[in-house]
């Protein structure tokens, strides 16, 4: 039986090949994901202690405060230090040779001075001594055509850009510091005063040749006190190492759901392809039958052959993971995403590869070949070459039906439950009700969308459509294949769209001026709205700033602006908000028992209330509408070191928006730390984030895509080989070549669009239930379909389905009518 089997197997090598490909496919994308991530965990490992790699211990402030310098100064007094520096790691912006910000998220790090502590690798000249002195990462220098000993203008919070000497480039790639953009070291009193913070995160702590590191500590908490905590250099490397490789597991994590999709949507493929060529080996079966062959030994046979065939795969995968994961590299690197560490193929990722490949072409194959042992011995005898079509059960209907229902009514509940689980659960529900209904839903389905054919084609149609149905269970397992990737595809369309859809709203809801100026990753630097509102072309200059007193939100406000974000005035006028005079949200007043004119104490000042209002947004790290809006002179007044994220501009009366442009960008020229942008481009930056997070996803999920359409093209090659008899013979009383093609064809595009549809509705449901759900919970989220991508989707199916269809009805077409006829 071995050696049949194995016979069998070579000679059946091409009606097994789309099989093969699923495995391949699944088991690369498994391969590949471990390699690419194992490379990255090494080359964490390697430089996660980069720059402690000279520190003994290290002191950290025991709560959020920063350490004082004073601090550092008692520290390096302590017996037993040779060395102690502050280092302290914030956001700035670098300007270029041409005036400009330098692209790029920055990192700012405080550079100890002192050699014992000094970790960086210098590629040229040196790292900085003293104040005004700055070194820069050698890429960066390289492409801004910065040179050594030349000035380089950074800025940070503080204020404008000022210029530092450039001493020296340093290589930071692969480590922590290596965001992706710039990397600016300088000394610690110049790294103070350029982010405007009052103290450093930690003290580095070098000691003494011969020194008890032990003593060392005990003798630094006694100093200290409860101001910080002492940790060894193990801990250090320990937590550098934890807080590195935590990304790169979050990372994986991510990567292997995807992973999953596809290897799941893989299985139904590979099902789905032994059901059908296990039932085209009945007269075989029963031949071995007849001939003595027991149960145990055909299915033994059938297990054998999957194994095989799995194995082969996913050899073939594991290699072709290697290629995948080094794709995978390659488009980080073109992204600008700093990857550490290179491709790490170990005994694990290829035993891994190996065992689950070949373990889901046999999971496959088991339900098809324990049916291959039903066959009974005098099947031999007949003329059948293949069992006929198998109804599917009442029972799996009857359920197919019910989960459907309690899928559907989940996702419907989900909003009103206020249980993001629900939406979760009631797609999975929908999906296997999709699944386990599919006998029923997906061949009526086909019907349905066959009306054109039929009225276009005519008789041809007719028959394309009755193929298509004439297998329930079958074309039910190629449909619900594509229901996966592009169900959870469409999911992340629909829901992509619809959150881009609520941003822009609240833009326009929150943002009443013509231009924005953010922060690149860090607030506004201090002197910037002073410049601005002193420039005559600019009418409105705004900066978000807020704060919470004693679980009470204070807001700075203009009043120019103050309306936009209000739902009602009860009580009052909010044009009145100026010096002395405030607005107090209702929730508030009702708490306080305020009203027009009520006294109101903020930080030991009176103000009044000059009007009760109602707001439709709700307060940031204080109860609902415990809200106070005061006049941003009075703000600045009681929090002068408050600074916003964001500031609103407006032109003056009688300028242009073209001249006010260019006053902004005269004033922001200094501040390489901002952005200036427009109401369009600040939407577009708010949702740059989706689109990418999108276009990630789709890739991702592109490859389950592909499988599923593979196991389409696998079901209508094998189902030519099937009817091959029966082909002859409509060739014979003269169906032509073209009416041929036309007929796979159509049921290529049937078997694709039906899955495609269900794909796009199941996912169009589980994204309104989910915004659904976020618009009670509180957002201004609303089910905003995008029919373009949506039905681009839909195109691509069928197109891939016509493509599938090509080598099919070639093989179909090949052979001569004659000897198709005495085919069995």
């Amino acid at each position: 039986m071995i050696r049949l089997t194995l016979r069998s197997l070579r000679a059946e090598a091409l009606r097994m090949l789309l099989s093969a490909l699923a495995v391949v496919l699944g088991v690369a994308f498994v391969a590949g994901t471990m390699i690419f991530v194992d490379g990255m965990r090494a080359g964490t490992y390697e430089r996660a202690g980069t720059f402690d790699r000279h520190t003994d211990l290290g002191v950290y402030s025991a709560g959020r405060e920063v350490l004082p310098p004073a601090l550092v100064d008692r520290v390096r007094a302590v017996d037993g230090v040779a060395a102690a520096a502050g280092e302290l790691t914030n956001t700035a912006g670098v300007l270029g040779v041409d005036g400009r910000p330098v692209l790029g998220f920055t990192m700012l790090v405080a550079i100890p001075t002192e050699g014992a502590l000094r970790s960086y690798d210098v590629v040229a000249g040196r790292l900085p001594d003293r104040a005004g002195e700055v070194v820069l990462d050698a890429p960066t220098v390289a492409a801004e055509g910065f040179a050594l000993g030349a000035a380089v203008r950074v800025g940070g919070s503080s204020g404008p850009a000022r210029p530092y000497t450039l001493v020296g480039t340093v290589d930071v790639a692969g480590t922590a510091r290596d965001v992706g953009g710039p990397f600016v070291g300088m000394v610690g009193p110049d790294a103070l005063a350029l982010t405007g913070e009052r103290g450093y995160g930690r003290i580095l702590v070098a000691a003494r040749p011969g020194a008890s590191v032990a003593a060392l500590t005990d003798r630094l908490r006694a100093v200290i006190g409860g101001e910080a905590v002492v940790k060894s250099r193990q801990q250090i490397l320990d937590e550098a190492v934890e807080d590195a490789v935590r990304n790169v597991d979050q990372f994986r994590m991510l990567l292997l759901i995807f992973v999953g999709v596809a290897v799941v949507v893989a299985g139904f493929v590979i099902a789905n392809t032994f059901a059908i060529v296990l039932a085209q080996r009945t007269r075989r079966t029963a031949l071995l039958r007849l001939v003595g062959a027991t149960r145990g030994q055909v299915f033994r046979a059938a297990v054998l052959e999957s194994a095989v065939l799995g194995l082969v795969a996913s050899a073939c995968g594991v290699l072709l993971g290697v290629v995948l994961a080094g794709g995978m590299r390659l488009l980080m690197s073109r992204l600008d995403a700093p990857v550490a560490g290179g491709l790490t193929v170990t005994g694990s990722t290829v035993l891994t590869g190996l065992l689950l490949g070949t373990a889901l072409t046999v999971c496959a194959a088991l339900l098809p070949a324990w049916r291959g042992t039903r066959v009974a011995p005098v099947a031999a005898l007949t003329d059948a070459a293949v069992q006929p079509a198998r109804a599917a059960g009442r029972v799996r209907l009857a359920v197919g039906a019910v989960v459907l229902a309690v899928g559907v009514a989940a996702l419907i509940g989900a909003a009103n439950a206020g249980q993001l689980l629900l939406v979760a659960a009631g797609g999975v529900l929908a999906f296997f009700g999709i699944v386990l209904f599919g006998p029923v839903l997906v061949p009526a389905l086909a019907r349905v969308f066959g009306w054109p054919a039929r009225r276009v084609l005519g008789a041809t149609g007719d028959l394309a459509v009755a193929n298509t149905t004439r297998n329930p269970r079958r074309v039910a397992a190629s449909a619900t294949a594509l229901v996966i990737g592009i169900g959870l595809v469409s999911a992340f369309m629909v829901g992509a769209r619809s959150t881009k859809d609520g941003i822009e709203r609240s833009v326009d809801a929150q943002i009443g001026t013509d231009f924005v100026v953010s922060g690149i990753g860090q607030n506004l630097p201090a002197p910037l709205a002073g410049e601005l509102t002193a420039r005559p072309e600019l009418g409105v200059v705004h900066e978000q700033r807020s704060t919470v007193v004693a679980d009470v939100e204070i807001r700075a406000a203009h009043p120019a602006l103050v309306g936009r974000t209000l739902g009602a005035v009860l009580a009052g006028d909010a044009g009145r908000i100026g010096p002395g005079q405030v607005l107090v949200h209702r929730e508030l007043a009702q708490a306080r028992g305020w009203q027009v004119g009520s006294p109101v104490t903020v930080r030991g000042h009176s103000f009044h209330v000059a009007a009760v209002v109602t707001d439709d947004t709700s307060g940031d790290g204080a109860p609902t509408g415990h809200v106070i809006d005061m006049a941003d002179a009075d703000f600045a007044a009681l929090f002068p070191d408050q600074r916003g994220f964001l500031a609103e501009i407006d032109p003056a009366a009688g300028v242009s928006a073209e001249q006010a442009r260019e006053v902004i960008e005269t004033v922001l020229g200094r501040y390489p730390t901002v952005n200036l942008l427009d109401q369009g481009a600040y939407k577009k930056m708010l949702t740059g984030t989706v689109d990418m997070l999108l276009v990630f996803v789709t890739a991702l999920l592109g490859l389950a895509v592909v499988i599923a359409l593979v196991g389409v093209a696998n079901t209508l090659s094998l189902s030519v080989v099937e009817r091959t008899r029966e082909n002859a013979v409509l060739r014979a009383v003269g169906l032509s070549r073209g009416r041929m093609r036309a007929v796979l064809a159509v049921e290529a595009v049937l078997m694709a669009l039906v899955g495609a549809v269900l794909g796009v509705a199941l996912g169009t449901g589980v994204s309104a239930s989910a915004m659904a759900l976020l618009a009670r919970l509180g957002g201004d989220f609303h089910v905003v379909l995008p029919l373009g991508q949506l039905g681009l989707t839909l195109a691509v199916a069928v197109v891939a389905a016509l493509l599938a269809s090509v080598l099919p009805a070639r093989r179909a077409l090949s052979r001569p009518v004659v000897e198709a006829l005495a085919d069995q």
